[in-house]
């Protein structure tokens, strides 16, 4: 009888804690929704808040450097991923617990749980990054995942203000705005109409053609609206999905003016110098594929890799860098490293240092 009436009480107890718990989740999500505060990321999945978070978890730089460029106190950062090395570039994360070792890598769920982040940022269209396998495991446990990318041309300001209206730091992305309206209308008034015959045509390839054959970026990648507004041409932009593979054959049929490469996986950018002359290895590897020979890029030393922040929040204060490469008489008077001085002294109050450009003339 005795163990009858245990049975009985643990059940009780059971069913008694399943309703609380029922009502807290119902609760919970009643708060979301009557949220004042409502956001929509690049997932298009709406986020409701009460106030902005306080709590912040971030797997990548870019959208740590745009909550700088926003001035949102970092000190709401209670996760970071391993990224964030450079002690000198992010020096307020020193001490902040990782909870994965890169922005492409899997999450590290207790340390996670244990920075107890009421949001948590990742990339939204990343291929590498499964968005929505990170939404599946963290949005029970009461942590919201915030997609934002921060490297689409088409999307930046968009982007930019969620991060604005999450914080209150609508201000600050308005002035932001006026100053990247500045840069894209003075490359624009110097590159104008320009025919088409004008433009170089180019092929920009990802760092992973080195070890198979060519891949190229295409119409959907983040660089093509750069290379478009810089006064070139995409030559493949065209072609299905973000990236793809081509034959070598199809490059040489092309016969690009410039040869482009994604620089992310090289060691240039900030407080990099590309000590091992991997670039050049890189850009001679090319150069002696059979038949590149011939090809218009290789023949007038017009190949370059351009750094992985080139491709981030910064791409506007770099879309003078790359208009300039394309079109040198045009830009002869315009002083392109003072933008990305600019950008490093007034965005991370930091001087910028390192090697940001590779081209195989030298530079």
């Amino acid at each position: 009888m005795k163990g009858r009436e245990l049975a009985i009480f643990q059940v009780m107890l059971i069913v008694i804690g399943s309703i609380g718990i029922w009502q807290y989740t119902m609760q919970d999500d009643s708060e979301n929704e009557n949220g004042s505060l409502v956001v929509t990321d690049s997932n298009g999945v709406e986020h409701r808040f009460d106030e902005s978070p306080s709590r912040v978890a971030i797997t990548n730089t870019y959208a740590a450097s745009v909550m700088r460029m926003l001035e949102v106190d970092l000190e709401v950062v209670v996760g970071i991923s391993g990224d964030f090395y450079d002690e000198s570039l992010w020096p307020e994360f020193v001490d902040t617990p990782l909870v994965q070792q890169s922005a492409h890598s899997e999450i590290d769920f207790e340390s996670l749980l244990d920075s107890r982040p009421e949001i948590y940022i990742v990339f939204a269209t990343n291929g590498m990054v499964d968005t929505n396998a990170i939404r599946e495991k963290l949005q029970p446990v009461g942590i919201k995942v915030v997609a934002l990318d921060f490297y689409k041309y088409d999307v930046l300001r968009d982007e930019i203000n969620v991060i604005a209206d999450l914080f209150g730091k609508q201000q600050q992305a308005n002035t932001l705005f006026q100053e990247f309206d500045v840069i894209e209308n003075m490359v624009s008034d110097r590159i104008g109409d320009m025919n088409e015959s004008n433009r170089p045509q180019i092929v920009m390839e990802h760092h992973a053609s080195l070890t198979r054959d060519p891949v190229v970026l295409t119409g959907t990648s983040q660089w093509t609206d750069m290379i478009e507004k810089a006064g070139g041409t995409n030559v493949f932009a065209d072609l299905p999905g973000h990236t793809t593979h081509v034959d070598m054959e199809a490059i040489l049929d092309k016969d690009p003016d410039v040869l482009m490469f994604d620089g992310i996986t090289f060691d240039i950018g900030f407080n990099s110098f590309d000590d091992e002359g991997k670039c050049r290895t890189h850009m001679d590897f090319v150069a002696d594929r059979p038949g590149f020979d011939s090809v218009a890029a290789v023949q007038h030393d017009r190949m370059m890799i351009m750094s992985g922040e080139f491709a981030g929040p910064m791409m506007i204060h770099g879309l003078p860098t790359l208009a300039k490469l394309l079109h040198p008489d045009l830009f002869s008077d315009v002083d392109t490293e003072q933008y990305l001085d600019d950008y490093f002294t007034t965005y991370h109050n930091i001087d910028r240092i390192g090697k940001f450009v590779c081209t195989s003339h030298g530079g």
